[in-house]
């Protein structure tokens, strides 16, 4: 019978801890959160039904980050018509060098999605902004900015199916640039700056230049592997 009561607890707990994992996550700052369901993001938003079943919506520049089915999204500064604006960014690897997506997820239908801009990668501002890594909350830091030129509209369209645009970036080094995958250009220029970004690791090196093409995957995984190798 002792057995059989410690069993409950023991799977109460488990359940438990599970329920409170799988809760998203919207951190306002490094010591304040609010808990609940994220319902989606346009990446300048992002709509959040709390546990009192309230729905809230947070904007970029009130938000530090956010966990979302396992995934952290930061806030991060951007120039938009010569005005700096804050944008979500998605994690997809972080740590010396930090890789981003914008465009990945679907967005809340309801939501006002943001329209797909022209990047100008080479402008950049010096802010930057705290990050957590994939997982949990972290005092890991990211700086830089991106320049961004375009005008925004209101629709209720999903965000699936829209483009996603990568990001490339390493502390200290210079801003954030994107990662074009679209042309045999784009490519060339994207092997140039992991070889950049990506450096003083000669065996990393000759396996990116003998790369003859490059997807957000294999761009991942070098990224990855380097951050592996410098910690």
């Amino acid at each position: 019978m002792k057995v059989m009561k410690i069993t409950a607890i023991l799977l109460f707990l488990i359940s438990f801890s599970f329920l409170a994992a799988a809760q998203d996550v919207v951190m306002l700052d490094s010591t304040n959160f609010v808990r609940g369901t994220i319902k989606g993001t346009d990446y300048s938003t992002v709509a959040l039904l709390k546990d009192d079943q309230v729905e809230v919506l947070y904007k970029a520049k009130d938000v530090k980050e956010f966990l979302w089915n396992g995934e952290t999204y930061v806030s991060k500064p951007i120039i938009n018509n010569k005005k700096v604006e804050q944008r979500f960014f998605k994690v997809i690897e972080m740590g010396t060098v930090n890789m981003y997506a914008i465009g990945e997820q679907s967005a809340d239908p309801t939501a006002p999605q943001e329209k797909r801009v022209r990047v100008s990668p080479s402008v950049g501002i010096g802010l930057g902004s705290g990050g957590m890594g994939r997982g949990g909350f972290g005092g890991v830091g990211i700086g830089g900015g991106i320049s961004i030129g375009g005008g925004r509209r209101n629709n209720a369209k999903k965000a699936a199916g829209r483009k996603a645009l990568y990001f490339i970036e390493k502390p200290g080094s210079g801003p954030m640039l994107e990662i074009q995958l679209n042309s045999s250009s784009d490519q060339q220029r994207v092997k140039q700056i992991l070889l950049e970004k990506l450096n003083n690791d000669e065996d990393l090196a000759e396996r990116i230049k003998e790369t003859e093409s490059f997807d957000a995957k294999s761009v991942a995984a070098y990224v990855k592997a380097y951050n592996l190798m410098h910690k």
